[in-house]
């Protein structure tokens, strides 16, 4: 070989070695861009503080956009919903916030199995307390002064569509960490007896005050809305065929999953409002199956998550039963309202 190839062979492999170095470079700094935003095509999301303490209004969710912040608690403006984007970092499968204080429900995963924590997060995110979860998080709610916390879990099965499930229920004084870890133990009072059955589940917190609140009770097959009492520890039964209930802001509606005659027992429920002082119910405009606690983003409007391309997408309907429902955001669950 004489030396003239030799130079021919050295050059073409420097060359070589430039372009494959280049592309990795370009390649570590497109990577690198990716971590702090999202695909081009999905919702922008960028790593941020987030505060509970906030100065203008803020929808905060789970954040299920793929890249690196999913599952990450993120906020918007509440009125840009589907604006860019701020992930706090801080994950969550189930939330909810009012008042400065947040629940987050994570799963905490193990070598063998995973298991579940309740925390209760103050105005920065940061964690005050945590308990253990004794299965799979499904609700989450804060009462409207951020002193009373509540969950479910599924203590066996995964869905309420069928009857082969049990949930466990607990509240939570945020002032003086004190626990009602099973909510099945209060007295329930059904159609004005005293109520009791092995079959019993409670499910699906919704406060009124520090004191009163709303839930599911599920017996013998059939479901009912209960108002309960957290000094006194009673359950009462209000109205049948009533899951997951959401008390509106001025406390005279509950928006709630109905199980409809017809319908797939794979998806046999629909949003409805009841009215608390009539007891009249108002389906809503939003004809697909619901299974999810709504939420109320103000007395007129509810929000509530529905399937999506990355797991969830939030939706929103008029509460009084006209309207169409519409897409809030996508790739998003378990909101909450604040400021």
């Amino acid at each position: 070989m004489t030396r003239r190839s030799r130079l021919l062979i050295l050059l073409l492999a420097v060359v070589l070695l430039g372009a494959v170095g280049t592309g990795a470079v370009l390649h570590a700094a497109h990577r690198s861009g990716m971590r702090d935003e999202q695909q081009a095509d999905g919702p922008k999301v960028r790593a941020g503080t987030v505060s509970l303490r906030v100065s203008g209004r803020q929808l905060l969710f789970r954040n299920l956009a793929w890249g690196p912040h999913r599952d990450e608690i993120a906020t918007v403006p509440a009125g840009d919903p589907q604006g860019p984007r701020t992930a706090s970092g801080v994950k969550c499968l189930r939330f909810h916030a009012a008042a400065g204080t947040a629940i987050c429900l994570q799963a905490v995963h193990g070598a063998l199995e995973d298991t579940y924590r309740a925390v209760v997060l103050d105005s920065h995110l940061h964690e005050l307390h945590h308990f253990p979860a004794a299965g799979i998080p499904t609700r989450a709610r804060v009462s409207p002064s951020g002193h009373l916390v509540a969950w479910t879990v599924f203590v066996s099965g995964d869905s309420y569509a069928g009857t082969d499930f049990s949930t466990r229920t607990a509240i939570v004084d945020t002032r003086t960490w004190t626990i009602d870890d099973n909510l099945e133990t209060f007295h329930i009072t059904k159609d004005g007896h005293p109520y009791h059955a092995a079959d019993t589940n409670i499910w699906g917190v919704t406060f009124a005050d520090d004191t009163r609140f709303y839930a599911t009770l599920a017996t013998a097959g059939h479901t009912y809305l209960v108002r309960g009492d957290v000094k006194a520890r009673t359950l009462t039964t209000l109205h049948a065929n009533v899951e997951c209930p959401s008390l509106s802001p001025d406390g005279t509606r509950i928006a709630y999953k109905k199980r409809v005659k017809g319908a797939s027992p794979d998806a046999p429920w629909r949003l409805y409002v009841l009215n608390l002082r009539t007891m009249k119910e108002t389906a809503t405009a939003e004809h697909r199956n619901i299974d999810d606690q709504a939420l109320w983003s103000d007395n007129s409007t509810l929000v509530y998550a529905l399937p999506g391309d990355y797991g969830s997408d939030l939706w929103t309907v008029p509460a009084n039963g006209t309207g169409t429902a519409r897409r809030l955001t996508p790739s998003a669950v378990a909101p909450a309202y604040l400021g």
